[in-house]
């Protein structure tokens, strides 16, 4: 009776430390595909806010006084307001339709998406991977349950920095490329994506700009961190609530209204922050290999901005970029927490299955 008793505990344990193992595969792998899917989805959908501010950013002068664009819409529909030199982001789209069609807003969508798809999947890949670590430490050095482990905003900055350069090398390329199809000048620039690569590469251009993401890398660290932070408090909230009330089928994960939200917060809290580093490096990866430009620092770069056009050269495009990026962030958040509830709910019940059955063979065998 002994050895039975014995074997049925030993059993049950490995159970719970298997069930414990799949959970951590699951969740990386539901963060990840739900992840680069709400990206791929996300950035499709925001596209033409993206060529728009992306071709703001790159402009490189700002009027400082807005006599320019004020003086182009005097002078009548006849005369075209170059999209170099247009601060507005409503005049800049009205001057691309004119000249370039509505084809103009979709130049480079394909690269877009693989490449948001890509950067999500190995970001949150690398975030979650470096948070169960996280979390299985705490727990192996605590008697306390890891979910009611709360990682310090310190902490998840660190992490969440770590994660950003773990996917730059991959999808920097794709960026520098991206960001020239959607400056360019040419009217078939959808059709010359593989002649701008090949020119790139030529240039030795395809990592221009990777010396923004020393600041760069706190954008989606602060981002997420505000994200997870606010949605654990709210999470453990629900929870002790559950468990007061004895109520374990209460939904215990954000709805679509409340990611949605709380997506628009932290993206807004987190471009303000960083934006200056991000015209700097557009205006970086636009650059051709001869221009001077290319070659100076991030800081210089930005101190020559407000020097010669003024404080407000150096968040020029921030309208669209706070637009597009708070809707694109708000969209993903929203279908990433749907995917992955759906991916984790059909992966635990996968792990329940089989564990029936090894404890019913067990069972059996005994």
């Amino acid at each position: 009776k002994k050895h039975v008793a014995t074997s049925r505990e030993n059993g049950t344990m490995t159970s719970k430390n298997g069930e414990e193992e799949s959970n951590n595969g699951s969740s990386i792998i539901a963060e990840v595909l739900s992840a680069s899917i709400g990206g791929m989805l996300s950035a499709s959908a925001l596209y033409p806010l993206e060529v728009i501010k992306t071709k703001l950013q790159a402009a490189n002068s700002s009027p400082t006084n807005g006599s320019t664009s004020h003086t182009d819409e005097e002078e009548g529909d006849d005369k075209e307001t170059p999209d170099t030199t247009t601060t507005s982001a409503w005049g800049l789209a009205k001057y691309m339709y004119r000249t370039q069609g509505l084809s103009s807003f979709y130049n480079g969508i394909g690269t877009s998406a693989i490449q948001s798809g890509t950067e999500k999947a190995l970001y949150f890949f690398a975030y979650t991977w470096l948070k169960n670590i996280y979390y299985s430490t705490c727990k192996g050095s605590s008697s306390s349950n890891s979910h009611d482990t709360i990682m310090s905003p310190t902490t998840n900055l660190l992490l969440g920095c770590a994660a950003e350069w773990a996917h730059l090398p991959i999808t920097l390329p794709m960026d520098c490329l991206t960001t020239r199809i959607q400056t360019s000048t040419s009217k078939s620039a959808s059709t010359s994506s593989y002649a701008l690569l090949c020119t790139m590469l030529s240039e030795g251009g395809m990592y221009k700009g990777i010396q923004a993401y020393v600041v760069l890398c706190l954008k989606p660290a602060i981002q997420y961190t505000v994200y997870e932070q606010v949605k654990h408090y709210y999470l453990t909230r629900i929870r002790n609530s559950n468990r007061k009330e004895n109520d374990n089928n209460k939904n215990e994960s954000l709805t679509s209204a409340q990611a949605f939200l709380l997506g628009i917060i932290s993206r807004t809290i987190s471009t303000i922050v960083v934006f200056p580093y991000i015209r700097a490096k557009v205006l970086l990866q636009q650059q051709q290999a001869s221009t001077t430009t290319a070659t100076t620092s991030i800081p210089t770069l930005i101190a020559n901005l407000v020097k010669d056009h003024g404080l407000s050269s150096i968040f020029q495009g921030l309208g669209p970029e706070l637009t597009r990026g708070v809707l694109s962030t708000a969209f993903m958040m929203m279908a990433k927490e749907k995917i992955s509830t759906v991916v984790t709910a059909a992966f635990l019940s996968s792990v329940r299955r089989r564990t029936m059955l090894s404890n019913n063979n067990a069972s059996t065998k005994d």
